[in-house]
């Protein structure tokens, strides 16, 4: 390997990465800036040429790519999910696939010319959206809960079903159009269905009967999985070929549906996986792109897109959410939203290479216009999508929310003094008792273990970004710890450890299993607790220029414990033990005071301090 190549491979992982940061600390989607990078490492520098760079490995790399993602997305497909609403994503694949097909391929004929043959095949190629792009663009989008399923579940679907129609398609056109042909098709139909289907219910239920039965030591689940998926693929392509999609999205539903067949750990993995990949294919798929082929295409191109965008993605809704439940809100940003992605790009480029070498003159524009398509599709979505969603009523808040393991007085103090700064706050607690007493304090609750399957079931999540594990049982905040790590990340967790742990090491629980320790070193809940059963408040206090943190610790002659702090913008930081935080002028800092460590007559919070806790 050469030191360019080297050097090259290296430098799409960082911009990967940069680009991800990037997206997350702007809050916009990261597929703007992974295009931004491709297409100034590619046709405008020229550094990177995907070609060049993989030669012949580049398709098969991109074809193993998008196996894994479409398995990691199929993954996620629970069919309790989009119950009552089955019939709308039956449609988007099937009668919608219809819709878009022929609109597109009517613009591609009577904008820019081509041959009905090519027409076909290039709608055949756009009917995909894709979890390359879709899954992304929602993480950012945020919408409503079943708009997101109906949006996952079709770009997940859609690939292999619109893979399947552009290759019968193009053996459509290979074999002449004459009656043969049509025979000829339906033949490759049937063969890629059955090869498709029956790989990936063997490897699903393969693999599910070894996760179930524990053939397969844990180290080895995600190892097994991805091996399993290759190999499925390739047989799947090897018994007829372009099937091989279809194969891993059977076994990756079957999977997920199994009974008894926990696939979260996988699921971790093969979402990580999936990030890096699908940052890497569209840096690629950036750099390969070559303007002056764009340029080629004329002002039609434009054209085509438009129809895509503006008559073929609302008429297909329109056409697939007839006499559905959706509201007109609800139709409206699916209409909007359908960008184009990899395997789309990949799709047309393996065509256009066939079509060239079988004298076809035009099939060099495929690809610059598929790619005209996913870059335009993706760019304007991307931009818009959001706020549309906002405008539409039809996305959820921003994670603002608390979710408080335990609803015992403590846990109920804490929530007051979020809710006093605008944070929603959402105790959830097994004890009656506790629950009752919040729910008399105005306080939302959940009623039951917050790690059970009820819990997964009916614990409302819209809005909440944060958990705090506020119980009294250790196990139980550690068990909630690692439940909910995987559901807002672990930067967002956060455990107040109790008295036994804090005694010694030997009952302390490992920090890989609990969340950030809050407040201090030595603040545990039975602590905590004590200080508010002796008339302890809860209480917020406005630092000034003239009135510091150590000032203020000065005053309350250091006897009150930091809980948490907002700068000036409202923006909330918990006080943990592993690390260093000192809020400066204009910060509020939101402490636990004992009685007796504030005079009768304190300031207010314009000029100092002011309770927090209605209570």
């Amino acid at each position: 390997m050469n030191e360019h190549t080297l050097i090259a491979l290296a430098a799409i992982g960082l911009i990967a990465f940069a680009c991800q940061y990037l997206a997350w600390w702007v809050k916009l989607p990261a597929i703007l800036f992974l295009l931004l990078a491709g297409i100034i490492a590619g046709p405008l520098t020229g550094w990177i040429d995907p070609a060049a760079l993989f030669g012949g490995l580049l398709l098969p790399m991109i074809s193993l790519s998008v196996a894994v993602i479409l398995f990691e997305g199929s993954l996620t497909l629970k069919l309790d999910e989009i119950r009552g609403l089955e019939q709308v994503v039956r449609n988007l694949v099937s009668v919608g696939i219809a819709v878009t097909w022929g609109v597109t391929a009517a613009a591609a004929h009577w904008l820019l010319a081509f041959p009905w043959p090519l027409a076909l095949l290039f709608g055949a190629v756009t009917v995909v959206t894709g979890p390359t792009v879709i899954v992304p663009m929602l993480r950012t989008v945020r919408p409503t809960a079943r708009l997101a399923n109906i949006l996952r579940w079709e770009g997940i679907v859609i690939d292999p079903v619109g893979a399947l129609l552009a290759v019968l398609v193009f053996e459509f056109i290979a074999s002449g159009q004459s009656g043969g042909a049509f025979s000829h098709t339906l033949a490759a139909f049937g063969k890629i269905i059955a090869a498709g289907v029956a790989s990936g219910v063997i490897a699903g239920y393969a693999l599910g009967e070894m996760l179930r039965r524990f053939w397969l030591p844990e180290y080895l689940h995600n190892v097994a999985t991805l091996t399993l998926v290759f190999g499925v693929f390739a047989a799947a392509n090897t018994l007829q070929p372009e099937a091989g999609l279809l194969a891993v999205t059977v076994m990756g539903i079957l999977l997920a549906n199994m009974k008894n067949v926990s696939v979260d750990r996988i699921l971790d993995f093969k979402e990580s996986l999936s990030l890096l990949l699908i940052s890497g294919l569209f840096i690629l798929l950036a750099a390969g792109i070559q303007p002056a082929q764009i340029q080629s295409l004329g002002w039609g191109a434009f054209g085509v897109f438009a129809a895509i965008q503006f008559v073929a993605r609302p008429l297909k809704v329109l056409v697939s959410t007839w006499r559905s439940a959706l509201s007109w809100r609800e139709r409206a940003l699916l209409a909007w939203i359908a960008p184009r992605g990899i395997v789309a790009a990949a799709t047309a480029a393996l065509f256009s290479l066939r079509l060239q070498e079988a004298g076809n003159d035009q099939a060099d524009l495929l690809v610059p216009l598929t790619f005209l398509v996913i870059i335009a599709t993706v760019t304007l979505q991307s931009a818009t999508a959001r706020w549309l969603a906002r405008l539409l009523k039809v996305a959820e808040p921003e994670p603002r929310g608390f979710l408080i393991i335990g609803a015992n007085p403590l846990a109920r103090a804490v929530a007051h003094a979020l809710q006093q700064h605008d944070y929603h706050a959402l105790l959830a607690d097994a004890y009656w008792e506790n629950i009752r007493a919040a729910r008399m304090e105005g306080l939302a609750t959940f009623y039951g273990n917050p790690v059970s399957e009820h819990a997964d079931r009916h614990l409302d999540l819209v809005g909440i970004g944060h958990m705090l594990a506020l119980a009294p049982q250790g196990e139980l905040n550690a068990l909630a710890s690692l439940r909910y790590r995987t559901e807002f990340g672990p930067g967002a967790v956060y455990t107040l450890q109790t008295a036994a742990e804090a005694e010694t090491e030997k009952r302390r629980i490992s920090s890989r299993h609990r969340g950030r320790p809050l407040f201090s070193a030595d603040a545990t809940f039975s602590k905590l607790a004590s200080l508010l059963s002796q008339g302890g408040k809860i209480r917020a206090t406005h630092l000034t220029e003239t009135f510091d943190f150590h000032a203020y610790q000065e005053k309350l002659d250091h006897k009150a414990i930091p809980l948490m702090a907002l700068d000036a913008k409202e923006r909330l930081r918990f006080f943990v033990a592993d690390g260093e935080f000192t809020p400066g002028a204009e910060w509020t800092v939101i402490s636990l005071a004992p009685a007796d460590a504030l005079p009768e007559d304190e300031p207010t919070a314009d000029s100092g301090m002011q309770a927090a806790n209605p209570a």
